[in-house]
C-alpha cells in the first residue's frame, strides 16, 4: 500500500504492508465556492455579536491580531479582505499585530509573504514582544498568581479583532479563539504559567477538550479581561481551502467552529495499534521539531504501550537550534531525566511544556524521526533517526507478534484519533 504523507511543502511516498495498515485522516470537507464572499457575509452577520462595521466609529483605534508563520492560516487572503471591509478606517488607526507567542519574530520578507507586500507597505505591522515589559499591560493574575500580561497595542485598542484558524490542539483542545490572545500576544511569564507542568498534567488538557480544560479556560478568562474582541476564525481542508467562517463573539463563534472541526477531525478507533506513522501536517507546521511534538501527540493517542511511533517532520529550521526546548533536551541524558528535571522545585523554562509532552510520549512508546536533521541532532533530542519509514516498518514487523496493526495519520494532528472509550467531548 502506497501512502502519501504530508511533509514540508510536498508529500512523502511510503510503502506500507497491505492488510495490516489502517489510514486515519480527516473526513474531506470541500472548500467554499466563494471564500471572500463567505468572509464578508460572516462579518455582516456574526455569531452572538453586532456586525463588525458597527464596532468601528470615527477615531477608534483598531488592532488586528494575526497568526505567525508557523500556522497555516491563509493570512494572505483573510487580512486583505478584512482590511477591504474596514476601508473606511484611516490606515493610521489600524495596527496589525503578529501573534508570535514564544516563537521568534517574523522578518519583513516573511510578513510580506504572509500578508502581501501591499499590506506591509501601507499599514503598521508589529511583531508581538512577549519579553519586553514596556510592551505589556497587566490584567490581574493567572490562577497561580503570576501577572496576566497582554500586549499594550491590543489592550489599548478601541476595537480588537482576532483572526486565525481552528484545528485540534494537543493541550488547549482547539487552536483559534482565545488562543490568539494567550499565548498569541501574552507576556512570556504569563504563557509559562498557563502552560505550566500542573496544567499540562491535567487529563482534560488534551485534543478536542475545552470545557474543564484548565489551560483553555484560563486563556478564555484572561482574554475576556481585555474587553470584547471580535473573532474571525476559519477552518481549512488539506489544500488550505477555507471550509467554514466563524466570526463574532470570541467564545461563542469559536465554539461553533470547534464543533465544525470535530465532525471531520475526530476519528474513533476501536483498539490501539502496535505502530503508528504520523506527520506534522506538512509546512508550515513541520518547520521545526518543537512543533513536531504535536504530530507525536496525535499518534500517541492510539499507539500501544511499548509500541513504536514514526514521525515524518521536515524540520527545515532545526529543533530550533539553541532555543529553550533544545537546551532542555540536551541537558538531560534521557526522557526520564527530562521529566525529573521538570519536576525539580523551582525549575521553570520557556518551552518546557513541549519537552514535558515529548518525554511523556517517549515513556509510552519508542519514537523514530524522519526529517532533514542530522542523526546527531536527532539523537540529542532523545529520538531515533529514521531514513526510510517503509523500511523501518518492515524491519520492525518480524519483532512484533502475529496480528501486528499499523496506523497512518497522513495529515498528522489535523486528524485526532481516539479510542472508543476515550474523551472526545468539547
Amino acid at each position: 500500500m502506497n501512502v502519501r504523507l504530508a511533509y514540508g511543502q510536498g508529500h512523502l511516498a511510503v510503502e506500507l504492508p497491505d492488510g495490516l495498515t489502517t489510514i486515519i485522516e480527516p473526513a474531506h470537507t470541500p472548500g467554499l465556492a466563494d471564500e471572500r464572499a463567505a468572509v464578508m457575509a460572516a462579518l455582516e452577520k456574526p455569531i452572538a455579536a453586532r456586525p463588525l462595521r458597527e464596532w468601528v466609529k470615527p477615531g477608534r483605534r483598531v488592532c488586528i491580531v494575526f497568526t505567525d508563520i508557523t500556522r497555516a492560516t491563509p493570512n494572505e487572503r483573510l487580512i486583505p479582505w478584512l482590511l477591504d471591509y474596514l476601508a473606511a478606517v484611516p490606515r493610521e488607526d489600524v495596527t496589525l499585530l503578529n501573534a508570535v507567542g514564544t516563537h521568534r519574530p517574523n522578518t519583513r520578507a516573511e510578513l510580506e509573504q504572509m500578508l502581501t507586500p501591499a499590506v506591509v507597505q501601507n499599514y503598521r505591522v508589529l511583531n508581538h514582544e512577549g519579553e519586553n515589559a514596556s510592551e505589556l499591560v497587566a490584567l490581574g493574575t493567572t490562577r497561580d498568581g503570576t501577572p496576566a500580561l497582554l500586549n499594550r497595542h491590543f489592550t489599548g485598542a478601541d476595537v480588537r479583532i482576532v483572526t486565525g484558524f481552528i484545528e485540534p490542539h494537543f493541550f488547549a483542545g482547539f487552536s483559534g479563539g482565545p488562543k490568539g490572545i494567550i499565548p498569541g500576544v501574552a507576556g512570556l511569564q504569563t504563557i509559562m504559567s498557563n502552560h505550566g507542568a500542573k496544567n499540562l498534567g491535567d487529563p482534560n488538557a488534551t485534543f478536542g477538550v475545552t470545557k474543564g480544560n484548565p489551560i483553555w479556560e484560563e486563556m478564555r478568562d484572561i482574554a475576556l479581561r481585555a474587553g470584547p474582541s471580535f473573532l474571525l476564525n476559519v477552518t481549512l481542508n488539506e489544500g488550505r481551502q477555507i471550509t467554514g467562517v466563524f466570526a463574532g463573539d470570541l467564545v461563542a463563534a469559536h465554539q461553533r467552529g470547534c464543533e465544525f472541526v470535530r465532525r471531520s477531525a475526530m476519528q474513533e478507533i476501536a483498539a490501539p495499534f502496535d505502530m503508528v506513522v504520523t506527520t506534522n501536517s506538512g509546512y508550515p507546521l513541520d518547520q521545526n521539531l518543537y512543533q513536531g511534538v504535536k504530530g507525536m501527540s496525535a499518534g500517541a493517542r492510539v499507539v500501544k504501550p511499548g509500541g513504536t511511533l514514526l514521525l515524518a517532520c521536515e524540520c527545515r529550521e532545526g529543533v530550533p537550534a539553541n532555543g529553550s526546548f533544545d537546551r532542555i533536551l540536551r541537558s538531560a541524558a534521557s526522557p526520564a531525566e527530562v521529566l525529573a528535571l521538570l519536576a525539580t522545585p523551582g525549575f521553570s523554562r520557556p518551552e518546557q511544556w513541549q519537552a514535558q509532552l515529548q518525554a511523556l510520549i517517549q515513556r509510552q512508546a519508542r519514537v523514530l524521526l524522519y526529517s532533514s536533521l542530522s542523526d546527531d541532532i536527532v539523537r540529542a533530542a532523545h529520538l531515533t533517526p529514521c531514513h526510510d519509514i517503509g523500511a523501518a516498518v518492515r524491519e520492525l514487523l518480524p519483532r512484533s507478534p502475529n496480528g501486528t496493526r499499523i496506523a497512518v495519520l497522513p495529515q498528522g494532528p489535523l486528524t485526532i484519533p481516539y479510542l472508543g472509550c476515550g474523551n472526545a467531548r468539547s
